[in-house]
């Protein structure tokens, strides 16, 4: 697993904006998935309370959109997503971009399974043909103690990128344990584990369409069997 992902309640980004939508329905109806005989709404049965919901992620990421075309003066760039957790976050927001830009991604793993942080290993990095001389923007889905970032940006800039700017899905600067500041954001959360637009747990989730909190109940099925 990857990424920093505790959170809670929810604010307006610095960027771009959104506000906590606690208590929301969930939006799908109780169909059956075919040849399984069990409800769709099987995985959203695990959400306790929805945080964040598909309105207000699509109005922010047009927000954040509209300021990194402004924040790149329309010029050229690479997007550099960190897999897996920013796929969702990095596939919606390019798409609102409309100036050239390349697409690459990196893999950077601190969560194996839990909630906790492990030791963070970087896989792999786009080739220095991607890198050397380009203005980048390192895309994450949640920047916590903001240690994956600083490494990736310190990284990139190593390699010769000529500029790197950082856009993250959800931002926790009450979590950082190293000096971090995000270029754009779409939200601000405190302290409450998240799932959902492509943070998991335990690998799942990533599909869910929002953001919101597990029950209490999933957290001791998954941990207690890893005990």
């Amino acid at each position: 697993m990857h990424g920093d992902r505790s959170s809670g309640a929810v604010s307006t980004g610095a960027m771009a904006s959104g506000a906590m939508a606690s208590g929301a329905s969930m939006p799908y109806p109780d169909a059956l998935l075919p040849g399984m005989g069990r409800p769709v709404s099987i995985l959203h049965d695990d959400i306790e309370t929805v945080l964040i919901n598909e309105q207000q992620i699509t109005a922010a990421l047009d927000v954040l959109g509209r300021e990194i075309v402004e924040g790149f003066d329309g010029q050229e760039f690479t997007a550099v997503a960190v897999l897996k957790g920013a796929a969702v976050f990095v596939s919606d927001l390019i798409r609102r971009i409309p100036v050239p830009l390349e697409l690459a991604f990196v893999m950077a793993t601190s969560y194996r399974k839990g909630t906790t942080a492990g030791q963070l290993d970087l896989d792999f990095f786009p080739n220095d043909a991607e890198i050397e001389g380009r203005r980048m923007l390192l895309v994450d889905d949640i920047l916590d103690t903001g240690k994956t970032m600083f490494t990736l940006k310190a990284a990139l800039l190593a390699r010769g990128a000529a500029d790197v700017k950082t856009a993250v899905f959800l931002d926790k600067p009450a979590r950082r344990s190293v000096e971090f500041q995000v270029d754009y954001r779409c939200f601000e959360i405190e302290d409450k584990f998240v799932v959902g637009y492509g943070l998991d747990f335990a690998g799942r989730y990533r599909n869910l369409p929002y953001v919101g909190a597990l029950k209490p109940a999933i957290f001791e099925a998954v941990l207690g069997k890893q005990s």
